[in-house]
């Protein structure tokens, strides 16, 4: 049975990837930073709270997956945050910096070392065994936005982190994919739902409407389907066609 882990999975962005590679016979390693499980889990999934931003709770996240199951076919870097207070790019504290940082960017950059540790011992036991790993970048990580420039950061970091992973791990057949969102419907742009909405209806997309996460969730579902293994290394932008350059 092929195992997936996708970090922030309990909402939004990730359950939808989370419940969408269970519906097509993943067995999911679902997690969060609470202690309880979330509610309507599939049938043989399993819940293991993680704080990426933690060495032990990264390293006890992949020991225990591969003790249960005995291999790791697919991570999914999900999880991150937004500052807790939006400020100016002046104001902005260190304290801030530091915690936004530290999980989206240092959190996924560790995860994804310990996932491809694992994976190269794995290819080498394991029949039929093609692991690829997807990080969930954000349009952040080319546009800023200078109220919220921590996030910004750390999303170019995350797309620095697949760039260098891809290429490290092309040649041993382990494909790496960031997955890019653009404006999506979720807990973290509910706070400024009115402001996009009206970009949007300004025109500031080609498709005109807010994202789903079920957008993002087929494009991770297409990262892990082996049909793109030879794009190692690209971004799939699920983002309405707001990268598109237009006069």
């Amino acid at each position: 049975m092929k195992t997936a882990i996708v970090t922030g999975s309990t909402r939004g962005i990730g359950r939808a990837i989370a419940d969408t590679l269970a519906a097509r016979g993943y067995t999911v390693v679902y997690c969060g930073t609470g202690a309880a499980a979330p509610a309507g889990l599939p049938e043989g999934a399993w819940y293991h709270p993680v704080n990426i931003g933690d060495s032990d709770s990264r390293r006890a996240l992949v020991e225990d997956v591969l003790g249960r199951y005995g291999r790791l076919d697919v991570l999914v870097n999900n999880a991150g945050v937004a500052p807790l207070e939006r400020r100016d790019l002046l104001d902005m504290e260190e304290e801030s910096f530091d915690r936004v940082i530290g999980i989206n960017l240092k959190g996924t950059m560790f995860l994804c070392q310990l996932a491809a540790r694992a994976m190269l011992a794995g290819r080498d036991t394991l029949p039929d065994y093609h692991p690829r790993i997807v990080n969930i970048g954000s349009l952040s990580a080319y546009a800023g936005s200078v109220n919220r420039g921590e996030y910004c950061i750390s999303k170019a970091g995350v797309s620095m982190v697949t760039q260098l992973f891809a290429q490290r791990l092309a040649g041993e057949g382990i494909p790496v994919f960031e997955v890019r969102p653009g404006i999506i419907a979720t807990d973290m742009t509910s706070v400024v739902h009115e402001k996009y909405q009206k970009m949007i209806d300004d025109g500031l997309l080609p498709v005109p409407r807010f994202g789903r996460p079920q957008d993002v969730a087929d494009m991770v579902l297409a990262c892990c389907s082996g049909l793109l293994d030879y794009s190692a290394g690209q971004v799939l932008n699920a983002d309405g066609g707001f990268a598109l350059r237009r006069l």
